[in-house]
């Protein structure tokens, strides 16, 4: 059982530090940055937002007792821009990820090889964590990407900034 709760403690970890990213990316948006669309077949850091708490509520709500894909879902409304200020954004942001918090901080190692429906097809939580994971990661990316777009020069980045490489290795040079 080690190798299982170290798994829950990393897997934790990774979906802690990707919702970092998008704190972080949300802090540097305005009202009017989190309505942005490159065209309008592409989606909003507000739908992106929106489109990740529907999901989150879907996929974790009654885990085990029903499918992750759920009958009164209307992932099609996910994707209207309707989050109408910064305080809707952010709201829906926290309400998404705690609700996927508490029950990630809820699950123990035994837990890691029920099964979830999804879609009507059976998934190991172990599998399911995963497979969010991928999906949660890649919108918080977008997310990323049009924040930069938008921001331009006045972005701070998130990670090891653009021809810093060097002194981040090596501060004391």
């Amino acid at each position: 059982m080690k190798f299982e709760q170290e798994y829950l403690t990393v897997i934790k970890s990774r979906f802690r530090e990707i919702k970092r990213l998008g704190d972080r990316t949300l802090d540097q948006l305005s009202n009017e940055d989190l309505h942005w669309q490159y065209n309008e077949d592409s989606n909003s850091v507000a739908v992106l937002v929106k489109h990740l708490r529907g999901n989150m509520y879907s996929r974790w709500t009654d885990v085990f007792t029903t499918d992750g894909e759920k009958p009164d879902r209307n992932r099609d409304d996910e994707f209207e821009d309707d989050l109408q200020t910064m305080e809707d954004v952010e709201a829906a942001w926290e309400d998404g990820w705690q609700l996927f918090f508490d029950i990630l901080d809820g699950f123990n190692v035994e837990d890691l090889l029920r099964t979830q429906k999804i879609r009507g097809e059976d998934h190991m939580i172990l599998d399911a964590l995963e497979r969010q994971h991928s999906h949660y990661a890649m919108h918080i990316g977008q997310m990323m990407f049009i924040g930069k777009q938008i921001k331009g020069s006045d972005w701070q980045s998130l990670s090891i900034p653009k021809g810093q490489s060097e002194q981040y290795l090596n501060p004391g040079k």
